[in-house]
């Protein structure tokens, strides 16, 4: 009679410890199943404008699709080693679909076999991973959601272009040396800009605002005739501005960036800055947040998305500041209308 008792007492903890666990796994477990509602999101530093915008879109969604996303940021915008290890952190937690802004092309990669080997999907944000490192890693995202990076860079060469009619030296100051965007950024200016205007110097800055002062600065001595700085992102493109105003040729040099952050749009408005090449990482971080929740309901996701950008020059810099951090203008959101 003992042993009946305690076969029959061991059945009932198994059967409950089996049905805690069904429910452990289910939609609000972010688990991967339909009706998840908990991602993960990995993105660069928040010491950037540019990334503090990206987590404003993401938490924005994250409120109106009533999901919950966790958002872990890398210390600085170079800390590849430190954003690495928040996402192994995450990798083997239930979310159900995680976020990635990467530092850099392969940084996440191990991390990313990781969430991919428990069948999570992977939203690729911004930054694109590597595609022949994330296929070897079996780690291929689901979609990419980011700024085409060579049309931007081409967008400010035909503008520095009207600006510089006369033609002439110009300069290039990118962010980090081999860095993926940056580079696409670069290479889509030099196509831009046509016969008229000669790149006569490239120099890494780092994303830094100080560091793109100093070489700016460097570089005006060294081309005393330059006509133009194409800048990588605008916190640098901000430095630049001030290089040139520092050195009183302020509306002689002129000076094109991107990203379109609010300190860039209001320096358009009063001048400081030729131009921006806005593009909307609001917008990218709730597309983001989207896909996860279109992905939860079984939808098939595109591929590749192209988020929004927007020239801005003094003309427009009005609409674009009272639209920040969104787009002024509309934009194709194929995602929205997978969630209808």
């Amino acid at each position: 009679m003992t042993d009946r008792r305690a076969v029959i007492g061991t059945v009932l903890a198994v059967t409950g410890a089996l049905a805690l666990s069904a429910c452990g796994s289910g939609g609000s477990s972010g688990s991967g199943s339909a009706g998840s509602t908990e991602y993960a999101a990995v993105i660069k530093g928040l010491d950037n404008p540019f990334f503090q915008s990206m987590e404003q879109g993401i938490q924005a969604q994250a409120k109106t699709g009533d999901v919950t996303v966790k958002v872990q940021a890398a210390n600085s915008i170079t800390d590849t080693t430190g954003q690495a290890d928040k996402l192994a952190g995450l990798a083997g937690q239930s979310y159900g679909c995680f976020i990635v802004n990467p530092i850099s092309a392969t940084n996440l990669v191990q991390g990313l076999a990781k969430a991919a080997a428990s069948g999570k999907t992977i939203v690729n944000i911004d930054n694109p991973v590597d595609a022949k490192a994330a296929k070897a890693a079996k780690a291929t995202p689901t979609t990419y959601i980011g700024t085409d990076n060579t049309d931007a860079g081409k967008t400010a060469g035909a503008q520095m272009s009207k600006l510089v009619p006369e033609g002439g030296d110009v300069a290039v100051i990118g962010g980090i040396a081999g860095d993926v965007t940056s580079g696409a950024r670069v290479e889509g200016f030099g196509q831009g800009i046509g016969a008229n205007l000669k790149v006569v110097q490239t120099v890494a800055a780092d994303w830094d605002r100080q560091t793109a002062l100093t070489a700016a600065t460097n570089v005006m001595r060294a081309h005393p005739g330059l006509k133009g700085f194409f800048v990588a992102n605008d916190d640098m493109g901000l430095g630049v501005s001030q290089a040139i105003a520092n050195a009183g040729r302020t509306g002689k040099v002129r000076v094109i960036s991107v990203d379109g952050v609010k300190d860039a749009l209001e320096a358009v408005k009063a001048g400081t800055l030729d131009a921006t090449v806005a593009q909307y990482p609001y917008a990218i971080g709730q597309m983001g947040v989207e896909a996860c929740q279109a992905a939860a309901k079984g939808k098939t996701l595109p591929a590749n998305v192209k988020a929004p950008v927007e020239l801005v020059t003094k003309a427009d810099a009005d609409k674009a500041l009272a639209s920040t951090p969104k787009p002024f203008g509309a934009y194709d959101d194929p995602f929205a209308a997978l969630l209808k």
